[in-house]
């Protein structure tokens, strides 16, 4: 029986108090946070985090054969942005990598994708993956939020739910829209969605619930999502579930993610259910999609990397809205009075793509020394050509010294440049992300992270930096 045995969720690590909103801006204070991407992140660097998450909890010898990607806010068009996910977590090169962009319901058909191709016997990851931006002071931007969340799809083994049943209604309305170019979106009067989405949504879910023989009261978690909140709140009431399936869309702390939504509030769900109960997914998206799950028993011994509660709990402190919009490219600041950074010139990175996306580096077969780069002569030994390749995107690290550079130019400053040395071997030169520069200090554990370094002359310089290690998860 083919389904999901693994998920994973990635939630950036800087948050904007929406209150800080209100008082730049002379309108009413907003209540609570919304999960803001960092400026050197951006939809693909943190579906690779989310992958990761996802391959880590993954059943012995459980690998993708087919990636999927979703996001209403890609990187790059015309080139595939799941080839970069795809080269950063190591995959086969036999393995196609697809991209399935532009809207947030291509978040629930990179899913439903990946579910058919683990039924026809294709082990499949999903990777769903939205920055939220609107115009400053806009409802978009309020209530926004940023996130990644996986889900790998297998054709056998510790399937954690089984699928009673789903249901698809579709309908052409101009709700939401943004023509390519627009840094925003527009959306129509709100009673217009309401009208458009409810008959819809409740269409599916009548359709899904009949299939599946369930009725509203048999429901223990209800996911309603969408990037229109009355009608989310509309379709809940109609439903009529208990009042305490109703699940937290964690609006109040993350913001609504759009295309990476459904995935994360089913992660969410998927991280505090229990084996036998009931989750119902409504998705809208120009329509609705309807998915009914029940937890199975593999579910109570899933070994999970980290819990979509720890992440919340593990954002760092609210950053300045100044900076929130510099991020974003809506505030455009004095540049550094240096030379223009040069964008990444293909031929090299097509040659060293295992080391710059995928972070592997070589051991010494004579004398067992990790090399970072990759090396053909071993700096201890002088071997020649007698080198295996390791992976060290997943091996922990340690500080062994720091500098905190305040006069090099960053969106984020000050600069802080460790020298790490990574357990079994390998010592390398980086960049902290995601830390508060006056508690680094020698002897910190870290972990990789795929970020983006620069874009210059559109081109994406992708690497990896390195980031505080949280044991606890």
């Amino acid at each position: 029986m083919a389904g999901i045995v693994s998920y994973g969720v990635y939630l950036p690590y800087a948050r904007l108090d929406r209150k800080d909103i209100g008082a730049a801006l002379g309108t009413p204070p907003g209540r609570g946070t919304r999960a803001v991407a960092s400026f050197d992140e951006d939809t693909t660097s943190m579906g690779v985090e989310a992958a990761r998450h996802a391959l880590s909890a993954a059943p012995d010898g459980t690998k993708a054969e087919m990636l999927t990607f979703a996001t209403a806010d890609p990187a790059y068009l015309d080139k595939t942005n799941a080839s970069a996910i795809h080269a950063a977590l190591g995959l086969d090169q036999s393995v196609p990598a697809y991209d399935m962009i532009g809207s947030v319901r291509s978040g629930a058909g990179a899913m439903r994708a990946a579910s058919d191709a683990a039924t026809a016997g294709r082990n499949a990851l999903a990777v769903l993956s939205d920055i939220r931006t609107g115009l400053p002071g806009g409802a978009d931007e309020r209530d926004g939020g940023d996130a990644a969340a996986a889900f790998l799809f297998a054709h056998d083994g510790p399937i954690l739910l089984d699928t009673l049943a789903s249901a698809s209604s579709t309908g052409e309305f101009l709700d939401r829209w943004r023509i390519p170019g627009e840094p925003s979106s527009k959306v129509w009067e709100e009673r217009f969605g309401e009208a458009a989405l409810i008959p819809l949504a409740t269409a599916a879910v009548t359709d899904a619930f009949k299939q599946a023989g369930i009725e509203a009261g048999d429901i223990d978690h209800l996911i309603v999502t969408g990037t229109h909140a009355r009608a989310a709140r509309g379709v809940v009431a109609k439903i009529g579930a208990k009042p305490e399936a109703v699940v937290d869309d964690r609006s109040a702390t993350i913001g609504n993610t759009g295309t990476a939504h459904p995935g994360l509030l089913l992660a969410d769900v998927l991280d505090r259910a229990q084996p036998g109960q009931t989750i119902a997914l409504v998705i809208l998206a120009d329509g609705a999609e309807v998915v009914v799950f029940r937890a199975t028993d593999a579910l109570a011994n899933y070994q999970r990397s980290t819990t979509v509660a720890q992440q919340v709990e593990g954002g760092g402190n609210p950053i300045p809205y100044a900076t929130y919009l510099t991020w974003r490219g809506q505030l455009h600041r004095e540049p550094p009075r240096r030379p223009d950074p040069e964008r990444p010139a293909a031929p090299p990175s097509l040659r060293h793509e295992n080391w710059k996306f995928g972070f592997v580096g070589s051991r010494c077969l004579a004398c067992g020394t990790r090399h970072l780069p990759p090396q053909r002569v071993c700096v201890n030994c002088q071997a020649i050509d007698q080198m295996t390749p390791e992976r060290l995107a997943d091996v922990p690290a340690t500080v062994a010294t720091f500098t905190v550079d305040r006069l090099a130019f960053s969106l984020s400053p000050p600069v802080v440049a460790a020298v790490i040395d990574f357990d079994g071997g390998g010592r390398f030169n980086c960049e902290l992300t995601d830390v508060d520069p006056g508690s680094v200090k020698i002897g910190d554990r870290v972990q990789m992270t795929f970020r983006r370094l620069f874009t210059a002359e559109g081109v994406h310089n992708y690497f990896w930096k390195a980031r505080p290690l949280k044991e606890a998860q």
